[in-house]
């Protein structure tokens, strides 16, 4: 625990810190009177830590109707009290947080992720934010419709990973590692003794194995691309056995600042303002260092025995694949997405039957975590505006303000939990993933581009467009007068679009 002092110097710094979302929580209290609350004296709740509702208030006639007022929404029927913790303070009493060493060698000294809101648990939770990733909100729902229990536990019996992963020095390095938690997929075993006391603390990875099929193994067995060698491909229907790895992000904020180049202060308030001021603790309270975000993670998919990954002796196969649920789903043919996932799936099995490994790792940026809507927006602009390379992320740009959010800063994280050394094989054309990786201190001693044969013609525009930005290629280097004379795939048959 923190001497008295800086204590209080802490809840003195948060006060500041904290006063124009103070500002702007009394506005959303009572938005109609703000001004005159300001002019004349005003009534806050006795804890700065909470508000009272008081559904039973009558409003004046002609007064504007505040939150609290019959017709908003109430907490009849609800499992919850109507003392709503808005959000806690460092030195406030009570407030202990478990002690989280993030960067320490082993997971005891490092301490559990506990984000858990329970009352046993809200003075020591001692991380923001919700487990689920992008799928917290759908959590809520179900406690909402009554489909969940608030205070549901999971019994994690038998779903142990199905391989244990050996230690990597990375798990206890705060530099290699900062959005994820390096023993998230083994608390059962790491932390039985909290669990056993009854605190929420829950996974954020999870290890399993499957059989997969995907459409172009099956064509590449069938043409004798691949052999069926019984043990990775399983027969001649092109079947493959595959060991995968399911994270959530968990970040840890001061290495998320240092990898962006900006102070913690800075991506706290970003991180506040733009989710709508849904984390007020990012503000409130500086010694909570990690934060649980609203996004999605990834998954790891290896080919061979997962043992191999992390063994500097043998040949690695890798591709870093963002989402586009457009082409890896449904194969639109507008981008060379599926085709370069298609190909660094069958070259990271090939790797592995040659005795090496084969890793591709999902991350769920979809649109170039632009999201769908933009991107599709986007789609729009191209066809309608003549969809010329030259223009490629100058539509982009206009309705984004920005080409790509992806960002690639976070995503060598989990090669250094997997203990990736060196990459032998980097099946990726992307110079922001190689440039991150390699700065992250991990070789790569190839770069392998997708074969011309697969580039679907729709999808000229985007690939001439990247390798004119920078993307590797092994095959003739772009102009940007080339850019001018490669087109996409015009509209002038589809019916109503020129509307």
């Amino acid at each position: 625990m923190q001497p008295a002092s800086q204590r209080t110097q802490n809840s003195i710094l948060a006060l500041f810190s904290f006063f124009p979302s103070l500002i702007s929580l009394l506005f959303l209290l009572h938005p109609f009177h703000l001004p005159a609350c300001l002019s004349k004296s005003c009534f806050f709740p006795a804890s700065p830590s909470s508000i009272m509702l008081d559904t039973s208030a009558k409003p004046t006639e002609g007064e504007p109707q505040s939150p609290t007022s019959p017709t908003s929404p109430t907490l009849s029927g609800s499992r919850y009290s109507k003392h709503i913790v808005l959000t806690t303070y460092p030195g406030q009493s009570g407030i202990d947080p478990i002690p989280l060493e993030w960067g320490a060698p082993d997971a005891k000294s490092r301490g559990p992720v506990v984000v858990s809101r329970s009352s046993v648990l809200l003075k020591r939770r001692n991380a923001m934010g919700a487990h689920g990733g992008s799928y917290s909100i759908y959590n809520a729902l179900a406690i909402a419709s009554g489909e969940l229990e608030p205070d549901f536990r999971p019994d994690l019996s038998n779903s142990q990973p199905t391989f244990n992963f050996p230690w990597q020095p990375a798990w206890g390095d705060k530099t290699k590692i900062v959005s994820m938690d390096p023993w998230g997929h083994d608390i059962v075993n790491q932390f039985r003794d909290e669990l056993d006391k009854g605190w929420d603390i829950r996974p954020t990875m999870a290890v399993t194995r499957a059989n997969m099929n995907f459409a172009e193994i099956s064509e590449a067995v069938k043409e004798g691309k691949l052999e069926v060698d019984g043990s990775i491909v399983v027969d001649a229907s092109g079947e493959v056995r595959v060991t995968k790895v399911a994270v959530e992000p968990v970040w840890y904020l001061p290495g998320v600042a240092e990898r962006f180049g900006v102070d913690e202060g800075t991506l706290r308030r970003t991180l506040f303002e733009h989710t709508g001021g849904s984390y007020p603790e990012l503000i409130t309270r500086p010694d909570l260092k990690v934060f649980l975000p609203p996004i999605g993670g990834l998954t790891v998919y290896i080919f061979g025995p997962p043992e191999r990954v992390s063994d500097e002796n043998v040949k690695l196969a890798l591709r870093i694949h963002d989402e586009c649920n457009g082409s890896d789903v449904f194969q639109s043919d507008i981008c060379t997405c599926r085709p370069y996932l298609a190909f660094g799936i069958r070259e990271a099995i090939r790797e592995a039957q040659n005795g090496g490994s084969g890793v591709v790792i999902y991350f769920r940026k979809e649109g170039r975590a632009l999201g769908e809507v933009i991107k599709y927006l986007v789609y729009n602009a191209r066809k309608r505006g003549g969809d010329t390379a030259d223009k490629y992320f100058t539509r982009t740009e206009n309705i984004a303000g920005v080409r790509d959010m992806r960002f690639q800063a976070l995503m060598p994280d989990i090669l250094h939990w997997l203990g990736i050394k060196k990459i032998d094989r980097m099946l990726s054309m992307s110079n922001m993933k190689h440039d991150a990786i390699v700065e992250s201190g991990i070789k790569i001693l190839e770069r392998i581009p997708i074969p011309e044969e697969m580039i679907p013609t729709d999808s000229r525009v985007e690939i001439d467009a990247k390798i004119n930005a920078g993307y590797f290629t092994t095959g003739k280097q772009i102009t940007t007068e080339d850019l001018t004379a490669v087109r996409g795939r015009g509209w002038e048959k589809w019916e109503d679009i020129t509307h």
